[in-house]
């Protein structure tokens, strides 16, 4: 019996009650909790070595973003503290996803019990050996050379043309709005930007602004005093005060409801917060750095964005091309992926076969560089021998360009592109915009304009 203590969040009872019963015998403590709210006063409370969590809490919502969340909450309190994530069968991307967020291993319900006890076992010899997670090792690596770029610039003239204005910018404290498609890129550049900052001293802190509910936006950002509010324990810095003298980088700015735009921007005005349960008026000294994948002009237009937040934050725009209008640049993205991974599963007689690189150059990418990493890193995980072909890598071709005597102008093949991603998502607008890498807001639009 290992003489740690495990933790098990999940909503569902049954699998609470299962898991305890199943590792009773294996962990002298097994403590359980069906709220992840729970989780922030228990790390802080209690000596925990290794804790189970699960990947959805809310009804009808198995997207993954809230595990994804609260594993980054873990991490902030206790950043080599091992996290094994519990997801459904099947949903093999979002565990890839959770290992790349620093998870240390994942189990699929339904769970095969010996498997399930090796893999926690093994979870936690990262604590008793005085290992570190897969993230603090990458946080590690990259605060011993901080100068060292991480972004693929390639030589596509868009990307050159977009990296000569970072270059003139980033020694500059303007701020800054990012946008492109989902999976372009957008926090790597905004890292590459501080990277070339004089503020690249202290480490860049960022912040999912699509994640952060209403009630805990203030806490979030501006910081609480002990006692302020229910379960907190202890005094918290927000991001604002924690970023102070760094940059902080706001990503998915265009999902932040209309309440909290205007709380957001005077605080940009004044450059000061206070505490929840405080009276004192901190200032903060950061760069602002923004993201997202929205059309937030239209959005102003439709009254969904504040126009004087949009002009705060919006000094200086950078839109990063998609993947398939930067060339070769795709070539660059393949070899660096497949060394990455090869060297991270153990697999160095890793190559692609001649046939796999083209199926690779011809697919269109609307999940762009995000999803042709997770493709990579699926074929690797997946390949049985040590070359990887076409069969090895599972992305689906919405649509092909087919050979006529007329070629059909843009929108027409925009068209097709939309109708083609409708049909194949059952009607799904959510998940038809999240295939074709646009916004919501951007599909009704072009819906729109597609009616007669």
């Amino acid at each position: 019996m290992e003489t740690g203590t495990i933790l098990i969040v999940d909503d569902n009872k049954s699998v609470l009650a299962s898991l305890e019963l199943l590792l009773e015998n294996e962990f002298s403590t097994v403590r359980t909790a069906a709220n992840p709210n729970q989780i922030t006063t228990l790390l802080t409370t209690t000596s925990i070595d290794i804790v189970i969590l699960d990947m959805n809490f809310s009804a009808g919502i198995n997207n993954g973003n809230e595990g994804l969340y609260w594993l980054k909450r873990i991490h902030e309190i206790r950043p080599t503290l091992p996290v094994v994530m519990l997801t459904a069968y099947g949903d093999v991307e979002l565990a890839v996803k959770a290992l790349k967020n620093g998870a240390t291993d994942f189990l699929l319900k339904p769970w095969d019990n010996r498997t399930l006890v090796q893999k926690i076992k093994e979870a936690y010899n990262y604590k008793s050996n005085g290992k570190s997670s897969p993230k603090s090792k990458s946080q590690t690596t990259g605060s011993v050379n901080p100068n060292k770029p991480e972004m693929l610039i390639g030589h596509s003239p868009a990307m050159l043309q977009l990296i000569k204005v970072v270059n003139k910018v980033a020694k500059t404290d303007a701020n800054i709005l990012i946008t492109g498609e989902n999976g372009t890129g957008k926090e790597m550049l905004a890292r590459e930007i501080h990277r070339l900052s004089p503020r690249n001293p202290r480490p860049m802190l960022s912040i999912d602004m699509g994640a952060i509910s209403e009630s805990l936006f203030e806490s979030e950002l501006f910081g609480h005093e002990r006692g302020a509010f229910t379960d907190a324990y202890e005094s918290r810095p927000g991001k604002f005060e924690a970023a102070s003298g760094s940059s902080l980088f706001m990503d998915e700015i265009g999902n932040l409801p209309l309440a909290l735009q205007a709380k957001l921007l005077t605080v940009l005005q004044n450059r000061n917060i206070t505490r929840i349960g405080s009276n004192k008026v901190v200032p903060v000294d950061i760069r602002l750095i923004s993201a997202t994948n929205k059309d937030i002009p239209e959005m102003v237009k439709q009254g969904l964005f504040r126009e004087d937040l949009f002009y705060r934050i919006n000094t200086i725009h950078l839109e990063i091309p998609p993947l398939r209008e930067r060339g070769d640049d795709i070539l660059l993205f393949i070899e660096t992926f497949l060394h990455r991974f090869a060297s991270k599963y153990q697999r160095p007689e890793m190559r692609m076969h001649e046939q796999t690189i083209e199926k690779l150059r011809s697919y269109h990418w609307p999940g762009n560089i995000r999803e042709l990493q997770h493709a990579i890193e699926k074929a690797v995980i997946l390949c049985e021998g040590n070359v990887i072909r076409p069969k090895d890598i599972l992305v689906k071709q919405t649509w092909k360009p087919q050979t006529t005597s007329t070629v059909p102008n843009l929108e027409e093949v925009e068209r097709q592109a939309i109708e083609t991603a409708i049909l194949q998502n059952n009607g799904n607008l959510t998940a038809t915009a999240e295939q074709l890498g646009i916004s919501r807001q951007t599909l009704y639009n072009k819906l729109k304009r597609f009616k007669p």
